[in-house]
């Protein structure tokens, strides 16, 4: 209902996009046609040996960059809320073995908690849908140039291309940026600010990475300080409802420097203004028309840069580890379009 009522309040405004710019903008990939994995692409013995200098220093620390995952966990309007039942412990007669069983999980684990998006989460249509017709998915455009019926022929069908687990191991070098510091004063980022390519490049000069800058094959882990209104049992029900998130000129940014991943620690990468879910707010700035959700957009469709939702930075961040190893696995699961995903990093605290 949410997404409903955002799609006729941006319809009714006018909101725009033609076919040609759509299609033009998904001829821009730099790998070869039938490519899957976009910035993956960098990944390889030079970001492995980056990682390396990380892992070897001796005052290297491991920090966890993921929430512990329950049923009263912070969870997406978007997604189907996530539900784990448990069974007793059994036994198998005859014999003294006592064992628990799995876990039966139902809802969408791919779209709650620390959860990573596949190249195949998004696509662009050719024009906004009104809301009211039947959603013209066989027009859907995704990454690399792929159409609907490549990606997902059928309505139940698993994502054919551009799945989760078309995704290779990400253990690459992580530079970590603290914009609750630059720009929350030390508090956390408003509902709606973003971080701009300005800013970016701000932040590495202020923590020394001026030189170094952003490589191809980086993750890039931003503190905003919304992380910290993460509270588990979510009785507030106030983590999820808004956030800061990245400017589109910064996304643009970051497709330039080829990194291959980008983490905040908010519900929607993209910022979420107060009321913009329910319609009631107008895009963020620059964002093209049609396309309040630019932020997904230039990642999933145009760029071949993954995300990661609902980061953990804050202990990350207290010790100002600035650069680290970092090592990603989401899991291998066929068709989806998501994952739960515990990310590490391991490097020196800077104090």
């Amino acid at each position: 209902m949410i997404v409903l009522r955002l799609v006729c309040a941006l319809a009714a405004a006018g909101a725009v996009i033609t076919a040609a710019e759509a299609q033009g903008d998904l001829r821009r990939s730099p790998w070869p046609a039938g490519d899957e994995i976009g910035m993956a692409n960098t990944l390889g013995p030079s970001t492995w040996q980056r990682c390396a200098t990380y892992l070897a220093d001796a005052k290297a620390k491991s920090y966890e960059l993921s929430h512990l995952r329950s049923n009263t966990m912070p969870q997406s309007p978007f997604g189907v809320p996530l539900r784990e039942r448990y069974r007793p412990t059994v036994g198998i007669a005859g014999t003294r073995h006592a064992f628990n069983g799995e876990e039966t999980v139902s809802g969408e684990p791919g779209a709650q908690g620390t959860q990573m998006d596949a190249i195949g989460h998004f696509a662009v249509l050719p024009q906004p849908w009104d809301g009211k017709s039947e959603f013209p998915a066989d027009t859907a455009q995704y990454y690399g140039g792929y159409k609907q019926a490549d990606v997902k022929p059928t309505p139940d069908s698993p994502l054919q291309k551009l799945g989760i687990e078309k995704v290779p191991p990400i253990v690459t070098s992580a530079v970590l940026l603290d914009a609750k510091s630059y720009l929350g004063g030390g508090n956390a980022m408003q509902p709606g600010q973003v971080v701009t390519a300005t800013d970016i490049e701000a932040m590495l000069k202020m923590e020394g990475l001026e030189r170094r800058g952003l490589m191809p094959g980086d993750v890039l882990y931003i503190y905003t300080g919304w992380g910290d209104n993460w509270k588990d049992p979510d009785t507030e029900k106030f983590y999820y409802t808004k956030g800061p998130g990245l400017s589109y000129d910064a996304a643009q940014y970051l497709a330039e420097k080829q990194i291959v991943l980008l983490a905040l620690d908010n519900p929607f990468t993209d910022p979420v203004a107060e009321g913009f879910l329910q319609g009631q707010a107008a895009p963020p700035p620059g964002a093209p028309e049609g396309l309040p959700f630019a932020i997904h957009h230039t990642n999933l469709t145009q760029s071949g840069i993954y995300q990661i939702q609902n980061a953990n930075l804050g202990a990350l961040a207290k010790d100002k580890v600035w650069l680290s190893c970092t090592i990603i696995l989401p899991l291998r699961a066929q068709g989806d379009a998501g994952s739960p995903v515990r990310p590490v990093a391991i490097g020196a605290p800077s104090q």
